[in-house]
């Protein structure tokens, strides 16, 4: 007779294995838990149906990934592995089944029982939800799927790598695996700016800090909880007291790291008004243990779990960026437009960027290229000292502002890095000049400050450095106003004259709203001349990257597409493809526009009548009237979507 208690025995045995059972960071509950939300979701959702309580065989969580659960159901009976409705419940196309078949299918089968509760918790947390049966080991089906949070239906879930996941592993790798689904990531990414939102509310209203100090309170206190005795210690301290130890441990780590005196210094130096503002360090009625307390647990259990998690992820650029929305701050006064992180991926893959490259931005910023170049590095590295070499000397970025270079140099620090050659003063400064060429980089990359009055700054100006500073055959990459593209200038000169221009890329419009400035990505061949290396350039119209602008997010990957998008252009580009409505070769020269939109076909096969119709319709009123109807459309437009055909 079939036994239920052997398969729940192979669970036991397989968790104990991995380090489940007597860790600290893991809680193994069966059939009930103790955890509030888990028992409000389980009152009813008994497999029996009505308003019995549910009862996994196994349900672990872990207070160091609060938002996610395994929940572990378990037969006997191999025959009851699985129904055949999984496959529907899969593709979300389940239709038609009554209540009593489905009781008696949750019932019956280990799978589907684990979906009945994984639903049911999904309300509030990411389920991974395993089925097994069998009553040895070597008979044992394992299947394990994840029903994100909020979805309305279950994935199988893979390892980050795409491979199947046959047995149980550790807590750690379930999660590591998990937490890269595009979902998940999705709805953790939402998650943390809805939480910079809260953040920077409460900054204003309670610590009273200006809005250079609120992104350096953020990266200072995620450096402080790398250290393991302010981590366990920050909740006991007096209000004062915790203000000084905050500044005392944040110069600690900055001098653990093995950079020179003079760079630590500079980088300490913005945190230190925060280190005595007033506001900080005395209790309030709200908040007794003081403001800064405040935004140091909660930076602790909302933001240090997510970093320790996405090394890829500029998350200080990202918080910086969700103050700008608030204020004109600096991407008004000194135009600084930070890039997007789609786009410093998508750079990364564009310069083929892997373990042996050296990697320059002379416009670093919080470090965002930097980061996704270190991310894509890392994927061809296999051993740690490869790793660590990439750290050590693979990044080379100099930044002026002072407490943007703070924020840059607190997320290599972040990332595990004492060694990033972070240099801080103008990149046009010689002694930087001369040290930064040094570094023999192959891979510029830079989003320079845009609309400088100050004609020795022009965007091109800082292009053209980048590409001084690397070394002879090396891929410079820099993301531009079109104007760069579409007005003549010394500058485009001077640039050819030294350098190859290889590519440009039209990108969507309101790539970095809600600053409105329209741009282009340009790829360059560095010390080789335009002329001598005499071939066309590559131009390409990637004005859909599948974001979509939402009311409270900004451009969102709402639908998923961006990373189908991104390979297809990055395919298109590195093989030259040329492709009606997307993509054109031409041999252009400092005088021509540098854009697809000049030289691309029209490919009439995408004009709808409809669209033909209005473009002739508004064309017309524009010449009858001498100015735009309500839609705006000028005469460039008009032409570029009905085709010119002169």
């Amino acid at each position: 007779m079939s036994n239920e208690r052997k398969t729940e025995n192979i669970v036991r045995d397989a968790l104990t294995k991995n380090g489940y059972y007597g860790s600290v960071s893991v809680l193994v509950e069966e059939q009930k838990s103790n955890i509030e939300d888990v028992k409000s979701l389980m009152k009813s959702a008994s497999k029996s149906g009505g308003t019995g309580i549910g009862a996994p065989e196994f349900i672990i969580s872990s207070p160091y990934a609060p938002d996610f659960l395994i929940v572990i159901e378990c037969k006997a009976n191999v025959k009851d592995h699985k129904s055949s409705s999984i496959d529907a419940i899969l593709n979300g196309a389940l239709i038609g089944e009554s209540e009593e078949v489905k009781i008696k299918r949750v019932k019956r089968f280990a799978v589907d029982g684990a979906f009945h509760y994984a639903k049911a918790l999904s309300k509030k947390f990411n389920v991974i939800a395993i089925g097994i049966s069998g009553e040895t080991k070597k008979q044992a089906l394992l299947d394990t799927y994840l029903w994100p949070k909020g979805g309305d239906k279950p994935k199988v879930l893979c390892s980050k790598d795409g491979a199947s996941l046959n047995g149980i592993i550790s807590w750690a790798d379930y999660i590591e695996h998990a937490t890269f689904d595009p979902t998940v990531q999705k709805l953790r990414f939402d998650e943390l700016m809805d939480f910079a939102s809260e953040l920077h509310d409460f900054m204003r209203d309670h610590a009273k800090l200006t809005e250079s100090e609120k992104p350096l309170v953020v990266s200072g206190t995620l450096i402080a909880l790398r250290n393991n005795a302010f981590a366990a210690s920050y909740n006991v301290q007096t209000p004062a007291q915790l203000q000084k130890d905050w500044m005392r441990v944040i110069k600690e780590e900055i001098s653990a790291a093995s950079i020179p005196q003079a760079k630590k210094d500079n980088m300490a130096q913005p945190y230190s008004s925060i280190g005595v503002h007033p506001e900080l360090g005395k209790a309030s009625k709200a908040y007794p243990k003081g403001a800064l307390f405040e935004l140091i647990d909660r930076l602790n259990s909302k933001v240090w779990p997510f970093i320790s998690v996405y090394h890829d992820f500029d998350v200080v650029g990202q918080f910086y960026g969700e103050f700008l929305k608030y204020t004109g701050g600096d991407k008004k006064a000194l135009g600084i437009v930070l890039t997007p992180r789609h786009v410093t991926e998508l750079f990364a893959l564009l310069a083929n960027a892997n373990k042996t490259s050296k990697v320059l931005d002379i416009c670093a910023g919080t470090g965002g290229f930097l980061i996704s170049a270190m991310h894509r590095m890392f994927k061809s590295a296999t051993t740690e000292a490869e790793r660590t070499a990439i750290k050590s000397s693979g990044l080379v970025g100099v930044e002026q502002q002072p407490n943007m270079f703070a924020l840059a140099a607190s997320n290599m620090i972040l990332r595990g890095d004492g060694k990033a050659n972070l240099y801080q003063g103008s990149c046009f400064d010689d002694a930087i000049a001369k040290a930064i060429k040094a570094h023999q980089c192959d891979i510029g990359m830079v989003n320079p400050p845009y609309s400088q009055s100050d004609s020795d700054l022009h965007e091109l100006r800082f292009v053209k450095h980048m590409l001084d500073c690397l070394k002879e055959k090396g891929v410079g990459i820099a993301i531009v106003p079109m104007s760069c593209a579409l007005n003549a200038d010394s500058l485009r000169a001077e640039i050819l004259k030294e350098h190859t221009l290889e590519a440009v890329m039209s990108m969507p419009d309101q790539l970095f709203y809600p600053v409105g400035t329209v741009t282009c990505i340009m790829i360059f061949t560095a010390h080789i001349p335009h002329h001598v290396s005499n071939r066309k350039t590559w131009f390409g119209y990637w004005k859909n990257d599948g974001f979509v602008k939402t009311k409270n997010k900004g451009r969102i990957d709402q639908n998923l597409t961006w990373e189908s998008i991104r390979n297809r252009w990055v395919e298109a580009f590195r093989n030259r493809e040329v492709h009606p409505g997307e993509s054109v070769m031409m041999h252009v020269d400092a005088e021509m526009e540098w854009c697809a939109e000049a030289y691309m076909d029209t490919d009439y096969a995408l004009i709808q009548q409809q669209t033909y119709e209005a473009a002739v319709r508004d064309y017309a009123i524009y010449r009858m009237l001498g100015q735009t109807n309500s839609s705006n459309l000028e005469e460039s437009d008009v032409v570029e979507v009905i085709g010119d055909d002169k």
